[in-house]
């Protein structure tokens, strides 16, 4: 447990440190603690302090679990984020954990990847999305100095965004249903095969509901 850095320091978010380790790619597992770190961080920036504004150990685990659809555990025939809120929630069940609490969870992380919509949501699901997109796509400029090093000292990089994109590719490759057209797994999928994306007008004729029959 990294004390300075601040890490929850109860019973369960220790137990599911310990379980996201075990479940998760190094590279992985690291941004995923990044990921709470960051978000936390970004929520002080605006003015939301840990369980004060919200509960800083929902947050956590939601933070420690939102990537848990890329392990093997967690691989089955939704979009990542899916399986994996659903692999958490029975995590969070057997650890007993009450539904309310799960559900919030579930939400973190089935909607990490749709951070427009998870910032209207209450902080513990709002920050995890935060979190994760900093952790790739943010820079130390808008740290404190000398933050970002501490945090990589603790839990290096370790090429995280292309283990992320391999992982996710990876996944669709072997089970196609796991990147439905339209979405960012859908995306990638197509950009490290070359394929081609389908036409909303594809999309539509394949319903079967002839809305372009007859049109110019």
């Amino acid at each position: 447990m990294n004390h300075d850095l601040g890490l929850p320091a109860t019973q369960l978010a220790r137990r599911t440190l310990a379980h996201a380790r075990s479940l998760l790619p190094a590279a992985l597992f690291h941004h995923s603690v990044r990921t709470y770190l960051y978000g936390r961080l970004l929520g002080e920036q605006r003015g939301l302090r840990p369980d004060h504004d919200y509960d800083d150990e929902l947050l956590f685990l939601g933070c420690l679990l939102h990537d848990s659809g890329l392990s093997a555990e967690g691989n089955g025939d939704q979009r990542f984020e899916l399986d994996g809120a659903d692999l958490a929630v029975r995590f969070l069940r057997e650890e007993g954990v009450a539904s309310d609490r799960r559900e919030v969870v579930w939400d973190a992380i089935a909607l990490h990847m749709d951070r427009e919509i998870a910032e209207r949501k209450r902080p513990e699901i709002a920050l995890v999305a935060l979190g994760a997109g900093f952790d790739l796509g943010g820079g130390p400029n808008r740290l404190p100095p000398g933050y970002a090093d501490r945090v990589h000292r603790a839990h290096p990089r370790l090429r995280a965004a292309a283990v992320l994109h391999d992982s996710i590719v990876n996944q669709a490759l072997e089970n196609p249903r796991k990147a439905p057209p339209f979405t960012m797994q859908g995306e990638l999928v197509r950009q490290a095969t070359g394929g081609s994306r389908p036409t909303w007008e594809q999309f539509a004729r394949s319903a079967g509901w002839d809305d372009y029959e007859g049109s110019p």
